[in-house]
């Protein structure tokens, strides 16, 4: 019991003491998650949005296979991340490999599915609303689907607190193409995954601690900026 009470009165002495590595690997990981959610939103909610209003052959299959790949493996999309970026990948040319790059590539690849997916639902919800309106304006799919991403956008920071979610979490695929080097691409999940494995657990705590405040953080002000929104904007 002791040596749990040490622990966590370190963990709260290293978030007072503003502990220089501790911010480093916090701050490493706000700009790979909130890199890799910005490029999943960019792909993610524009094919969210014509999955919903489009009418075209294999689209039901799309859905389908946007919706199973909400639940891709991370250590799957790492390893495949990994052979593209490697070497003797096609993509090896540009030595992205163990490098916070690589780490934004394979979060990016793991939230698309889950913003695209959910950008659908939200969408195809606001399309059965207002597909008359938009269909007597002489509105083309797409530009309804153009119409209904901004309408909808402060509905949609759920699609992308979801994706931000997942990124911040994700251990296994980051491990693999970052490699986990100290200074370099170590982010919060990795180092508390090592040193709890080390058996350092004060800087696991407080990592953890960081973790959650950033999560709950950006999810409050997301609350805030949408009720704002519905007061303003109705």
């Amino acid at each position: 019991m002791t040596e749990f009470n040490d622990a966590f009165l370190t963990a709260w002495q290293l978030l007072a003491l503003s502990d220089a590595r501790l911010s480093a690997i916090a701050w490493l990981s706000l700009r790979v998650s909130l890199a890799a959610t910005l490029v999943a939103c960019v792909v993610g909610m524009p094919i969210g949005a014509l999955l919903a209003v489009g009418r075209f052959p294999g689209r039901r299959v799309l859905i389908v296979l946007f919706n199973g790949l909400m639940g891709l493996p991370p250590v799957v999309v790492g390893l495949l991340v990994y052979l593209l970026l490697s070497r003797a990948g096609p993509l090896g040319q540009f030595g992205l490999l163990f490098s916070p790059e690589a780490m934004i590539v394979a979060q990016a690849v793991l939230v698309t599915p889950i913003v695209a997916a959910l950008t659908r639902q939200v969408i195809a919800d606001e399309w059965s609303e207002y597909r008359e309106q938009l269909r007597s304006l002489g509105a083309s799919r797409s530009r309804a689907a153009a119409t209904l991403l901004w309408d909808g956008r402060f509905s949609l920071s759920t699609a992308a607190l979801a994706g931000f979610g997942r990124a911040i979490a994700e251990v296994g695929a980051v491990m693999i193409v970052g490699g986990n080097i100290d200074g370099v691409t170590r982010v919060m999940t990795t180092t508390i995954a090592l040193e709890t494995s080390k058996g350092d657990l004060p800087l696991a705590l407080a990592l953890g601690f960081i973790l959650i405040a950033v999560v709950l953080a950006i999810n409050a002000v997301a609350y805030a900026l949408r009720g704002w929104a519905e007061r303003h904007w109705g």
